[in-house]
């Protein structure tokens, strides 16, 4: 599905005194099928931004469009619950928002809602469950005997049963130890890799951006500051400043070797590539 953001704006308490502008004149166009993230300062508006993709909230000015689906400041759009059938917004600690008796229950419910009969509901939640790595025997459980990182992959896995086109993220990562994160981050890449998924990933976590992203949308202040593939982010070093962004570990380490004379081309980003391209060099 394509996603096009078009002189978008949104206010939020227009026209009384705690009125606050959070996104100023965005024109943005996400790439189909891509794993992007979207990153920023606390304030940014990036939250902001990707509710307005399933009309949880609607634009001030502007537009934005998901596929065939058009909103518009100021118009009505009745066919918001369609929309929500191809948009899937996870938002941070969704596992708050499990409340079946059970976990296949849970993750039935949405489909049940969308209009799926029962026997369909099941099927798709199954399907659904094994992809996030739920296993058979725990799907009778409550949810509250699961630990939180399978809370949130039973949380994942109900918006999976919808089928959505596009997976909206909001960062999914909170609150998990390294390896949760990590497990969770491989998770998105898989299903954005092997289901055809656009994956949109709001985070402060640059590890991940460089790790796991395809391409990368910086906000500041409401406004768009950047569009772009990983690769020419991490390379301009005064734009990560002048956003107020922190880069990977690996960035800072080339860096430093930059400094003490050994420069390594820019798309050298992983730890493999680095020992191997200085291994090289030292065997020349």
């Amino acid at each position: 599905m394509s996603i096009c953001f078009e002189k978008l704006s949104h206010e939020y308490s227009p026209g009384t005194p705690f009125a606050f502008l959070a996104l100023k004149d965005i024109n943005l166009t996400f790439a189909e099928g891509k794993m992007t993230a979207i990153i920023g300062a606390t304030g940014s508006g990036k939250t902001t931004l990707v509710q307005h993709l399933n009309g949880l909230l609607l634009p001030t000015e502007g537009r934005v469009t998901v596929n065939d689906h058009v909103i518009e400041a100021g118009k009505k759009y009745p066919k918001i619950k369609d929309l929500r059938k191809g948009v899937g917004l996870v938002f941070q600690f969704a596992e708050n928002q499990l409340f079946e008796e059970t976990i296949i229950k849970d993750v039935s419910f949405g489909p049940k809602n969308f209009g799926a009969t029962e026997e369909e509901a099941r099927e798709r939640a199954v399907r659904s469950l094994k992809i996030v790595g739920i296993t058979e025997d725990m799907f009778e459980k409550s949810p509250l005997e699961l630990s939180g990182g399978q809370k949130r992959r039973v949380a994942i896995a109900g918006i999976l049963a919808m089928r959505p086109r596009i997976l909206v993220l909001d960062e999914p990562t909170a609150g998990l130890d390294p390896q949760g994160a990590a497990n969770m981050m491989e998770l998105f890449k898989r299903i954005n890799k092997e289901n055809g998924i656009t994956v949109l990933i709001v985070t402060h976590n640059m590890e991940h951006v460089l790790d796991y992203c395809d391409e990368v949308v910086v906000l500041g202040k409401g406004r768009l500051l950047m569009q772009t593939d990983i690769s020419t982010f991490f390379e301009n070093e005064e734009y990560m400043k002048k956003a107020g962004i922190d880069p990977p570990s690996i960035v800072r380490f080339k860096r430093f070797l930059k400094e003490k004379g050994l420069e390594l081309p820019a798309d050298v980003l992983s730890i493999e590539e680095l020992a191997a391209e200085i291994a090289g060099r030292y065997r020349r």
